[in-house]
């Protein structure tokens, strides 16, 4: 089977996160050689760029300042870790990639999508993933995960409920105008029924075994 490029997207709160290492359990019980990684970060370069880009001392950044921060992280982050993964076998799970760019600061900032894809074309070649599992849920619901337990409440996780619902019509959007890609992950529900239908579209596009449910029962 050929590799894949497999991006997580969603709302922050939406459940992506968890569920990736979830997905990543089940690819090393298949002897399915992978690699996770996440954006932005992935390399020495880009884990510095997400320090000043989630943690920045300003309170606000010019939406056109975080689209050269996000580009410039995710160039190195496909030259030095996701294509050599790709061309050595590995599928690559990544945690974000050009879609949240599209939502997040296009939709939520208001950056015209023709800027995000002029920049996208330079900086990537306009890469786009084999497949994407979107994470959808309510955007209150995702603003009040997001800021629940012990997670470090960071500089988006403060915007208001009305810039998550923009950035989620974002990805609905991104949804419509590439359905083939994508793969709609309902995950305002249970932990259980998010991971079962994770699994399903895992299971379709990597031919992964059955998955037991929590009560044993195959699903």
């Amino acid at each position: 089977m050929e590799p894949l490029f497999i991006t997580f997207e969603g709302l922050d709160g939406s459940g992506k996160s968890t569920h990736l290492q979830a997905a990543a359990g089940w690819l090393e019980e298949a002897g399915v050689p992978h690699r996770v990684t996440h954006e932005p970060g992935g390399t020495v370069l880009g884990e510095g760029i997400r320090k000043l880009f989630l943690h920045s001392a300003a309170s606000e950044l010019d939406g056109t300042v975080e689209i050269l921060l996000v580009f410039a992280s995710r160039r190195q982050h496909l030259s030095e870790v996701i294509e050599p993964a790709l061309e050595s076998g590995y599928t690559v799970l990544c945690d974000r990639f050009t879609d949240s760019t599209h939502a997040y600061q296009g939709h939520g900032r208001g950056i015209s999508s023709e800027l995000i894809d002029e920049i996208d074309a330079l900086a990537t070649g306009s890469r786009s993933p084999d497949a994407t599992l979107l994470f959808d849920l309510p955007a209150d619901d995702a603003r009040r995960r997001g800021q629940s337990g012990e997670r470090t409440v960071d500089r988006l996780d403060r915007e208001s409920v009305d810039f998550y619902e923009r950035v989620r019509q974002g990805f609905l959007e991104r949804v419509r105008s590439d359905a083939e890609r994508f793969r709609l992950i309902n995950s305002g529900g249970s932990v259980e029924e998010t991971r079962l239908q994770v699994h399903e579209a895992l299971q379709n596009l990597l031919a992964l075994p059955r998955l037991e449910s929590r009560d044993g029962a195959g699903a």
